[in-house]
Formats: C-alpha cells, structure tokens, sequence
C-alpha cells in the first residue's frame, strides 16, 4: 500500500477531500496540492490486515471508545464514529468498564442506529465493571450478557478477558467459561488483557487440550513505553501468532504533540498522565516527531500511529479520540511508511 491509498481521503492538515474541495472560509480556491475528491466508497476499506487466527480483517486503527460517556458526550461519540467510518474504518474496542458502561450505551446506540453492526469488528474488554468484577465463571458470563445488552448486539466479536482484574481464578476456570459462551455464539473469539508470557504459554497447552484459542494479545505499547512488551511476552506472542493490538497509543495523548507545557492541572488523572512525560526524554521525542512529520506532511499523531506500525507483531494501534479532526490525523499513520533512518532518529531521542 502506497501513502496515497490513505491521503486520498485525509490530507496532509489533517482535512477531508470534501473540506479540500470546498476550499477556504473565504471562498478562495482549493489549493493546487489539495487531496482529489474520492466518489463512491472511501478508498481506505480496500485496506485491511488480518487480526490473527481471529478470521476477521481489520482496518490497521482500532478506535477506542474509552472517551466516550467521560470526557467526549454522546454527540460528540457519535461524530467521531461517523468519521471513523467515513475514512474507511471498522474496527472499534471499549470496556464494560469505561464510564461504567455508559461507552458502551453509546457505542450500541451508533451501531444500531447506523445499522452498521455487521461491518464492525467489535471488541470488548471485560473483568473491571464493579458489578461484575473478575473472571470467575458466573460473573465472566454476566459481565458479557451485559454488554451485549447495553451495545444492543447479540454477539461480542473479539472479548478481551482482563487478567489485571482477578489473580485468583484459575485460568482454565475462565477458558471452560469462556468455550461455553463461544460455542453459544454469544463471543466470536478471545483476546488477553495484563496477561503474563506464562499465563499465555498455560493458555495455548490448555487450546491443545480443547479450550478455545486466545488469538489476540492487548498490551500498552508506544513510542515512549515499551517496557510492558518485553522480550519474553514479544516471544511467546510471535510463537503463537498472536495478533498485537498496542494501546495507549498516544501516551495519553502526549505523543499528539499538543501538550508542551504544564498548563493543566496535575491534580486530574490526565493531567498527571501527561506531566510524567514533560521532561527531557519526552522534549527530545517530540522533537523528532516533528521533524518526521514536517518532512512527511503529517502530524506527530500520525507519525507516533505509523511507529507502531513498523513494529514486528504489531497489528493495530487502538486510539482514542476527542474530536473527528484527530481521527482523521491519526489514520494518516496508517499510510505512512518510516524509513530506517526516521526509525532510528525516534529510537535516538526516546532513549
């Protein structure tokens, strides 16, 4: 795939064919440079990866939902969707645990009111809902009637099992429960969250025995922190053929490049998240990211996006966004393509 495949749609500023078409507020004329309208379908549908052995292809950008019901209001959800998909987009990831569910209500709301559910890949994330807390039996099968319930579908394509949330259940306990609600095609296939290299290893000796296939690995994973991916997960994740969906993408943000100064308050979560990077390993690293990305024409967020991509085993970065300006920033990294030099100048300044 060439960068053209995603910039016929988004161009370098980040703005849609049609707002290139449409030129300025002032009615000058679009720019000679701007991207060509594309009629019909967006060509980025054309672009997709298959998620492991899951038998799904995605587009290479999962859209997170942990906004959504938080920080972002339900229309505003929903405009970022709608641009998500409109760029060619059809992967989507949330958590019974975002906004305690109400991402969830908004997220099935869309779905169902765009009748786009069978384009979607839908990931959800279970273990951390209050209600329903672990991954013990009876509450692993309640947390996922649950969400089925408030996402308004009849099944969960890929379930991510949260293993930061319950240390106590044994592993087969939850696969047994786990081969159930596959076999009641209420879940299509599974996916690990916080789950150990030997956890993993236990994992695919018990799908030799006839427990269903973890074929998806979630691991916080960026430009900035790598440390949770180490070598012996990366080892077994290769060994298996597991897909790597990296979250934390952006480093709560920081790697968009619109956080410079300690302007918020470090009282909040995010702004605390952010703080931690305001130093000068994170200086360096956005330097770098912005001198890639004015060479490329794109943003830091992209740049940060298409790092990830150039990473073995990585699938798919899952992103979150406040607005449709930063999604369709963020599927620009999907048509970039780093060269080995930019490579090293990030591996450079993110030492």
């Amino acid at each position: 795939m060439t960068d053209f495949d995603v910039r016929a749609t988004v161009g370098p500023a980040g703005r849609t064919a049609a707002s290139a078409v449409a030129g300025d507020p002032t009615g000058g004329a679009p720019h000679p440079s701007a991207p060509i309208p594309v009629q019909g379908r967006p060509l980025g549908e054309g672009v997709r990866t298959p998620l492991g052995e899951t038998g799904f292809r995605i587009f290479p950008l999962v859209l997170g939902a942990a906004e959504f019901g938080w920080n972002v209001d339900a229309d505003a959800s929903q405009g970022i969707l709608d641009t998500y998909v409109g760029l060619g987009g059809n992967a989507l990831h949330t958590s019974d645990s975002f906004s305690a569910g109400r991402s969830e209500h908004i997220l099935g709301r869309w779905l169902h009111s765009r009748g786009l559910r069978d384009d979607m890949v839908l990931g959800v994330r279970v273990g951390g809902h209050p209600d329903n807390p672990g991954l013990g039996s009876v509450n692993l099968v309640r947390a996922v009637e649950a969400s089925l319930t408030r996402l308004r579908t009849d099944r969960i394509d890929v379930l991510f099992l949260d293993a930061r949330t319950d240390s106590t259940t044994p592993l087969e306990d939850t696969l047994a429960t786990a081969e159930w609600l596959v076999e009641t095609g209420k879940v299509r296939s599974l996916a690990a969250t916080g789950y150990t290299a030997a956890q993993l290893v236990e994992a695919r000796i018990l799908a030799s025995a006839g427990f269903p296939r973890i074929s998806v690995l979630d691991v916080p994973f960026n430009i900035l922190r790598r440390q949770d991916f180490d070598a012996d997960l990366r080892l077994v994740a290769g060994a298996q053929s597991m897909a790597v969906t990296a979250s934390h993408a952006l480093e709560h943000g920081f790697l968009s490049g619109r956080h410079r100064t300690r302007t918020r308050s470090t009282l909040s979560a995010r702004g605390a998240q952010l703080a931690a990077n305001l130093n000068r390993r994170g200086g360096r690293t956005l330097r770098a990211l912005d001198a890639i990305g004015t060479e490329l024409g794109v943003p830091d967020a992209a740049v940060a996006v298409a790092w990830l991509l150039a990473q073995r085993l990585v699938t798919a970065p899952i992103v979150n966004a406040f607005a449709p300006q930063q999604v369709e920033e963020l599927v620009q990294g999907v048509g970039v393509r780093l060269s080995r030099s930019q490579l090293s100048e990030i591996a450079r300044a993110s030492e």
